[in-house]
């Protein structure tokens, strides 16, 4: 597992966007810098540094997801946990595709995780939420992924909708799983969800302490 950090403060707050690559659903070979699930998402760390974001790309130890060892969890979480231990105050975005984004779910609970943008998420039936209130979900999905499901997405989205959750789920018509139809198109709606999630709780963050202060 490596860590390429950048420090970033916005409005005296540390946000940092982890990104979260794919990988396989079994396999225990250690994963490599060159391997195409990890080179894919260096077009989306550059967009979102453009943004003016700290970012943080995980490579796993492993390639795949492995069943219940939930191999990847376990290395991003701790990548997770060292951002906290560095700044207390730190909010972070989890931006994973594939099975990213399913390590981006079973993380999504942490209390410093202010948003989840998954693209072409792997969301099997089952898969489990850690969603909180006041955490972001965007998902961006091609509508003709053979490889994850977008009508399982789209329904997770709705799940989290029903339940009070801020949650959207935008199609990239014609495009498959590997984001190779139009990809500055994903790259710039990875980079807006982002920014937005920045901002919503930017805001959500000011009216909170101007209540607080109206109570003094």
């Amino acid at each position: 597992m490596t860590l390429q950090h950048r420090t970033q403060y916005r409005d005296d707050r540390h946000l940092t966007v982890m990104v979260l690559p794919g990988g396989k659903v079994s396999s225990h070979r250690r994963s490599r810098f060159w391997h195409l699930s990890n080179l894919r998402m260096r077009p989306f760390s550059a967009a979102i540094r453009q943004r003016g974001f700290d970012v943080v790309a995980v490579r796993y130890r492993t390639r795949g997801w492995n069943g219940r060892e939930q191999s990847p969890v376990a290395d991003a979480r701790q990548v997770l946990d060292r951002i906290k231990a560095q700044n207390s105050d730190a909010q972070v975005i989890l931006l994973g595709h594939s099975m990213g984004g399913r390590v981006a779910a079973a993380l999504s609970g942490d209390a410093a995780v202010i948003g989840v943008v998954a693209l072409a998420p792997w969301w099997p039936a089952g898969t489990d939420f850690g969603l909180r209130q006041g955490c972001l979900l965007r998902v961006v999905h091609g509508t003709v992924d053979r490889w994850t499901d977008p009508d399982l997405s789209q329904a997770a989205v709705e799940r989290a909708r029903r339940s009070g959750l801020d949650a959207e789920w935008i199609g990239v018509e014609g495009a498959g799983h590997f984001m190779l139809r139009r990809p500055s198109l994903w790259h710039r709606l990875a980079a807006d969800a982002v920014s937005e999630i920045a901002m919503v709780s930017e805001s959500a963050e000011k009216t909170t302490e101007a209540k607080a202060g109206e109570r003094r």
